[in-house]
């Protein structure tokens, strides 16, 4: 079957596409909130029959939360699985957004066309990349290049409770030769990327007691312990002068960057102090010694995400108070495990403890790094594929962040996953305002029609 058609087609078409988006964006899906779930429902409705409308046996399955949606159809070549989230964050403080974010528009930038909308980048825009390719590969040639089983869904961003007990359940239906994600974004505006690595995430928030109630900060303050001033002394002890991470053990697992991967992220000429600059920033703040680069996609990390004690509204309250909170999230690397980082690191806050303060403990999640192994011919193609429809070669990087999906299909499907998307560092998710560019939606879209073609000639 022959490309060009349908490039073409996609071209023709993308008015068109663009509506379809506009309609799924409509829909308020936030799936950590409960007053949402029928919209939840609602977009695993929408999007089992846009599928069924192209050809796919599309279902909607039942979880202990929000439906997964489950697609197959059949074809020659290889077997595909192609991962995305129809669930979107909440949008609060929904005062900072310049319209309704579920009224989505298509706005004139100084840098081009966008659709502004919650959801448009994470993930509804990403994953109709995909969804529009098919159909124009369906509209021009009766049907697809490849056997495609799409698997959508609709917990992402609640920390996915029913995905692992799902894949596991249904592990033959969904075993393919590659999973292909589109959760991700460009390197820079005009580079496409395929994401090599991931860090790991490990979420940890502990709780300092010490007196019984808030005390009068006059009449114990000096003789009694304050659980904030503890507090504060074990986030200060969580790193040394030279910015790396002080709790016992956590370095082992964490790999050195090889020549060659330096090399070719040393090729990417990340500019820092831009990339800094954007949020008000001007010096990199991580481990000494390291590139830039290395400290955002292969070095771990321990960040505070949270802190709160006492009285924390308008005006003053003069307390010593009872309890001091934080909330801390480790990024890992390489084989770093994070139960045992874990439990090095409640052993060393209550190590630090002094008498009269205790701590409790809730963990927030623990996933270890993921590496793709590049072997797999599908890499080689779809870079070949992606660096014929954008303006330069598609690059193999890192990525900061967690995306545990991709773990998953390694260690309950044993399948290679590939991470490309088109996201660009300014389209604001998870924030108000939250857009896609509408040439990233196209380029996607033809990006994908591209690679389902490299790995089926």
């Amino acid at each position: 079957m022959t490309l060009d058609p349908v490039l073409a087609r996609i071209d023709a078409d993308l008015a068109q596409a663009t509506e379809r988006l506009l309609d799924l964006l409509r829909i308020p899906s936030i799936s950590t909130d409960p007053a949402y779930k029928d919209q939840c429902d609602q977009a695993a409705d929408w999007l089992v029959a846009d599928l069924q409308s192209i050809g796919f046996q599309a279902t909607k399955r039942p979880t202990p939360g929000h439906p997964m949606v489950v697609a197959h159809t059949g074809g020659d070549g290889p077997h595909v699985l192609f991962y995305g989230h129809y669930d979107v964050q909440p949008v609060d403080p929904l005062e900072l957004w310049d319209r309704d974010p579920f009224d989505p528009q298509i706005e004139n930038t100084a840098n081009g066309k966008v659709i502004r909308g919650r959801g448009s980048s994470d993930d509804k825009g990403q994953l109709m990349t995909f969804v529009e390719a098919c159909r124009a590969w369906k509209a021009e040639h009766g049907k697809l290049p490849a056997n495609i089983t799409i698997f959508f869904e609709g917990e992402e961003e609640s920390g996915s409770p029913s995905l692992t007990p799902f894949m596991e359940e249904n592990r033959k239906e969904l075993t393919a030769d590659i999973a292909l994600i589109c959760d991700t974004g460009l390197y820079g505006d005009s580079t496409p990327a395929i994401i090599t690595q991931l860090r790991g995430l490990l979420g940890e928030e502990l709780t300092i007691t010490g007196p019984n109630k808030d005390l009068h900060s006059g009449m114990y303050g000096g003789l009694a312990m304050n659980p904030a001033r503890v507090l504060a002394r074990i986030i200060a002890s969580l790193h040394d002068d030279t910015g790396r991470i002080t709790i016992p053990d956590f370095y082992e697992g964490v790999p050195e960057l090889s020549n060659e991967l330096a090399a070719a992220w040393d090729d990417l000429k990340f500019d820092e102090k831009h990339f800094l600059g954007e949020v008000g920033l001007s010096e990199p703040a991580g481990e000494q010694g390291r590139r830039p680069l290395e400290m955002l996609w292969s070095r771990p990390t321990c960040e505070v995400n949270g802190i709160w004690a006492g009285y924390t509204g308008d005006g003053f309250k003069t307390v010593l108070p009872s309890e001091a909170h934080a909330k801390i999230s480790f990024r890992l690397v390489g084989s770093q495990d994070p139960l045992k980082i874990r439990e090095s690191f409640r052993k060393m806050v209550q190590d630090i403890l002094p008498p009269d303060c205790s701590v409790t403990f809730s963990d927030h999640g623990a996933s270890g790094a993921g590496q793709m192994t590049t072997t797999h011919p599908a890499f080689d193609q779809a870079r070949q594929a992606l660096s014929d429809e954008w303006p330069n070669a598609a690059a193999y990087v890192g990525c900061g962040g967690s995306i545990p999906i991709a773990g998953h299909f390694k260690d309950i499907l044993d399948m290679d996953a590939m991470l490309i998307g088109f996201g660009k560092d300014d389209d604001q998710i998870h924030s108000p305002n939250e857009k896609y560019d509408l040439s990233s939606f196209h380029k996607g879209i033809r990006s994908w029609a591209r690679i389902l073609h490299a790995m089926t000639s």
